[in-house]
């Protein structure tokens, strides 16, 4: 079940379906909403397939992919094989990633923010305090 708050914020997006894939980095889930998933293809539409290296990269990034929809009950069908990859057991975890949302076992979704917690004050320096960034004052 989709939590309703989530629906409400989903609303816009609920006729166009999702795609939902395999995240490359975790094991997670990552649910695009399908306007997000049509700019990402765009863009990788613009790779060089005649490179061995592009063409493996799109392989393994659409590999699994499958659209979905959110139906009438609020209810997102994941597909067995992606729980399976994610490690679904039975609790999990919507986590909003900026234009996506992550779906996430809740226990590998405690075990990742705990790893991540030691250094997250290195990555952030590393990530956000850049000089390129014009930020009034954001911490």
């Amino acid at each position: 079940m989709v939590p309703s708050a989530l629906k409400k914020q989903l609303m816009p997006m609920l006729q166009e379906g999702f795609v939902i894939k395999r995240a490359v980095f975790q094991s997670c889930l990552e649910l695009y909403p399908m306007e997000e998933w049509n700019k990402l293809m765009q863009r990788m539409n613009k790779l060089n397939r005649f490179k061995k290296k592009n063409n493996d990269f799109i392989r393994r990034f659409t590999a699994g992919v499958k659209t979905v929809e959110v139906d009438g009950n609020g209810r997102l069908l994941i597909p067995k094989d992606l729980v399976g990859f994610a490690g679904i057991k039975k609790e999990i975890v919507l986590s909003s990633a900026i234009n996506i949302v992550e779906i996430w076992d809740k226990d590998k979704y405690e075990e990742a923010i705990e790893a991540a917690s030691d250094d997250f004050a290195d990555l952030a320096e590393e990530v956000m305090g850049i000089d390129d960034f014009d930020v009034d004052g954001v911490s």
